[in-house]
């Protein structure tokens, strides 16, 4: 299976259709009248579709076993043709496509074994996604500002020229992952000043994002957040805590980490581990999600800027 462990949970929805055709208006009417020997179709069907979408992980071998938190059968009849919708929800990490058109295409097989005995003629046809929601997708459609970045690493021995940076890499294919131009990339020692000297100078260029990596956990060389804190005009909180709680699900030492989350005008500003798991992790846990901020700065609130 694919591995899904560096994902977040979130809503996901998917309605799937299967039409199971007869041959005679007999057969709808009969369907409709419950008058099938077998018994009520479209109530047994249900709960073979029912069954079907919680046991899509034992029968199709690349799906993963998910909390299945809402599924819904419903038919339409349109002349000689039976429509079966299916619609499923779950917070998870991964979507509910193959689950929808599982429980779909059981609905239609256990129609088309109770319609048997009175029809020869049946034939299931079009199992098909009509529609998903939920996930990376979403992030994608919102036609979001090409938008740019800056990655400045925070650490005195890879500025020294001891150590090989690959946090600051890392941040990188993250960011062109997400479709985000880099517009500049160094590696600066933990001093304080110098912290806050290439903040302001991106700021100034309206550089739409500056991402630091290092400087965040508890050592005395640790300054980041304290050269950073107290120039943003507005913190956002969330995108702290977000992080945390998708890195304390990986490793308990994600408590120390001091990462940091603001505004400077419409500047997002950033500080993350400077370790390359914690930077990777830490990007995972926000992106792209967190492009929305850019969105929303496109509101009233801030047109007076």
């Amino acid at each position: 299976m694919i591995n899904i462990t560096h994902k977040s949970n979130t809503l996901r929805k998917a309605i799937a259709q299967a039409i199971v055709k007869v041959s005679s208006q007999e057969t709808i009417q009969a369907v409709i009248e419950k008058k099938v020997p077998k018994g009520d179709v479209f109530e047994m069907a249900k709960v073979a579709g029912l069954f079907a979408a919680k046991r899509t992980a034992d029968m199709i071998p690349d799906c993963h076993p998910l909390p299945v938190e809402f599924t819904a059968v419903s038919y339409e009849i349109k002349d000689l043709q039976i429509f079966i919708f299916v619609e499923i929800h779950t917070i998870y990490k991964t979507g509910v496509e193959v689950e929808a058109m599982h429980a779909a295409s059981v609905v239609a097989l256990t129609m088309y074994d109770m319609l048997k005995p009175l029809d020869k003629g049946i034939s299931i046809e079009q199992i098909k996604l009509i529609e998903k929601k939920g996930g990376k997708t979403d992030f994608s459609k919102e036609n979001i500002q090409v938008l740019k970045a800056a990655v400045i690493v925070c650490s005195d021995s890879i500025a020294a020229g001891k150590k090989e940076d690959s946090a600051g890499k890392a941040i990188i294919r993250k960011l062109e992952n997400s479709k985000v131009q880099i517009h500049d990339y160094l590696v600066i020692p933990d001093e304080v000043n110098e912290i806050r000297n290439r903040l302001n100078q991106y700021v100034e260029q309206k550089v739409n994002m500056v991402i630091f990596a290092g400087g965040t956990g508890l050592s005395p060389r640790d300054v980041t957040p304290e050269a950073i804190k107290p120039l943003l005009k507005t913190e956002v909180p969330g995108i702290e805590e977000a992080i945390r709680a998708y890195g304390q699900q990986r490793t308990p030492y994600s408590m120390l980490s001091r990462s940091v989350a603001g505004l400077i005008g419409k500047t997002l500003v950033l500080a993350l581990p400077g370790s390359t798991k914690g930077a990777e992790e830490s990007m995972d846990a926000i992106f792209p999600a967190i492009l929305h901020i850019f969105r929303v700065m496109e509101g009233p609130a801030f047109r007076h800027e």
